[in-house]
């Protein structure tokens, strides 16, 4: 077996291969003036490849990622397996209007027809319960980083009430908050646009609390700055955010921190400065799990 590295992604594909003893190769980019994508793999693989890459700032990384694992085929793999830790195109799965591609079947068969097993962490998924139903094929693996922040919380903190922004939230925070015998509390949130929202804290004494809000990604910002002024105006004394996948676009990072939370942490999902909370172990696990005996 070998992983393909991506260069965005390397130290989280070097921490994941070590754990797994998995000699690794570089995926080589290359790319042109007028943005096309070059893309060199050594030129022999073994039968069994697996290919790491976390798939924010997604279309230029899905041709890349199109051009690896059909040029890997060609090149003798057998069998391809994709660690996508952030799996994008994963939240729309309806046509909201007539004419809109459903960019999760689109994107779900893609990668069914590339790829042999895909393993993924906390996709936002809506409307179906588990990512088989997106991506149809045996081994579409689904994991949860609710372990891995349960326990970083622990030995950061000693208590907090953990708050979900909504209620989609809920799945993570209760999870977490069960984990490690924190209280939680989940708000209400309508989203009127890209960065409009707005949210209603639920019926609790906030008051002298110190706060994390768990939320499973972090896109404009709005939705944690808007959660830490209610907060704030309820009294919490300190106020903290976990995020699982921290896209954190244009301005979303000082957004979130001009709002009063005083830390942020993020898994490795992403390749970003908040990244603490390494996901190497809950990958590895999973790929041992599927690897034949």
């Amino acid at each position: 077996m070998l992983m393909l590295v991506f260069p965005d992604y390397q130290p989280q594909a070097e921490r994941l291969a070590a754990r797994l003893a998995m000699p690794t190769a570089n995926v080589h980019l290359h790319h042109f003036p007028d943005g096309e994508s070059l893309v060199r793999l050594p030129s022999s693989l073994p039968e069994h490849v697996l290919i790491c890459r976390s798939l924010n700032q997604p279309n230029n990384k899905l041709i890349e990622l199109l051009f690896c694992a059909r040029t890997a085929r060609e090149l003798g793999a057998k069998r391809l397996t994709l660690i996508a830790p952030y799996l994008s195109y994963m939240r729309q799965d309806i046509a909201n209007q007539p004419g809109e591609a459903v960019s999760q079947r689109i994107m779900g068969q893609m990668l069914a027809e590339l790829f042999d097993d895909v393993i993924t962490v906390d996709p936002h998924l809506h409307r179906i319960t588990s990512l088989d139903q997106a991506i149809p094929i045996s081994n579409a693996i689904s994991l949860t980083a609710a372990d891995d922040i349960a326990e970083f919380l622990k030995q950061k903190l000693d208590h907090a009430l953990l708050l979900g922004p909504d209620g989609e939230s809920e799945q993570w925070v209760s999870a977490i908050a069960n984990k490690i015998g924190f209280d939680f509390a989940v708000a209400s949130k309508i989203r009127r646009g890209d960065t409009q929202v707005e949210m209603r804290l639920p019926d609790f004494d906030f008051s002298h609390q110190p706060v994390v809000i768990i939320d499973d990604m972090a896109s404009t910002g709005r939705t944690l700055s808007k959660a830490t002024d209610l907060l704030l105006a309820a009294g919490a004394k300190k106020i903290d955010a976990v995020i699982t996948h921290p896209l954190f676009c244009g301005d979303a990072e000082a957004h979130i921190l001009q709002s009063g939370i005083k830390n942020i942490w993020s898994t490795d999902s992403i390749s970003h400065p908040t990244a603490c909370i390494y996901l190497d172990k809950l990958l590895a696990k999973a790929v041992r799990e599927i690897l034949p005996v």
